[in-house]
């Protein structure tokens, strides 16, 4: 039976290797120590994700960006008018970051969510997990009550957010190409950004 908590709960969770499930803007992420591979490899076996598909990293803040991505003074320029937001980037990773997260990649998805509860809790845990609270393949819920149990029962703890704002999964941007990957919570504000 999951536990049902607090922020503070959930940030002691994590810290401790425990896997929290957490309301974003766009949906129901996954969260867990983003630069410890024990904890990765809890969130793909929990989503049944193969191990070449990567996980994005949500962060609070951009000095916390900074720690994990090397971005050029262009591209974050491009970040700050879209972050936070329900946005991903696809940046350079430094070394900090494992390459199991990236599937060996040397680019990372980076989200800096615009959602109270997420930013308070990366806040007192550093980088978190950002994938979406499903088995790899099927729907992203944006209401906790259309989490799958057996997501509910593999993970430790859920703070229930009520629905999600945007309840559609973030737009995916390869900032090296300027392009969007996969289009999603506010695609066309993002394409004016970009200039796509």
């Amino acid at each position: 039976m999951v536990i049902i908590g607090g922020v503070d709960e959930a940030a002691r969770c994590i810290l401790s290797g425990g896997i929290v499930v957490y309301p974003t803007e766009t949906v129901y992420g996954i969260g867990a120590n983003a630069l410890d591979e024990r904890s990765i490899a809890r969130v793909y076996a929990i989503k049944r994700r193969p191990l070449d598909k990567p996980i994005s990293i949500a962060v609070s803040s951009f000095e916390m960006l900074c720690e994990v991505a090397d971005v050029r003074p262009e591209d974050l320029d491009i970040m700050r008018r879209l972050l936070p937001g329900p946005v991903t980037f696809l940046v350079r990773k430094r070394s900090i970051v494992p390459d199991m997260l990236t599937s060996g990649s040397q680019l990372v998805g980076i989200r800096y969510p615009d959602h109270e509860i997420a930013l308070r809790l990366i806040e007192m845990t550093g980088p978190i997990t950002s994938t979406s609270a499903n088995i790899t393949g099927a729907q992203s819920p944006s209401d906790p009550r259309a989490i799958d149990p057996e997501i509910l029962s593999r993970v430790d703890m859920l703070i229930d957010g009520g629905r999600c704002r945007y309840a559609i999964p973030s737009t995916l941007v390869d900032l090296s190409t300027r392009r969007i990957l996969r289009v999603g919570a506010m695609a066309d504000r993002v394409a004016e950004v970009i200039g796509r």
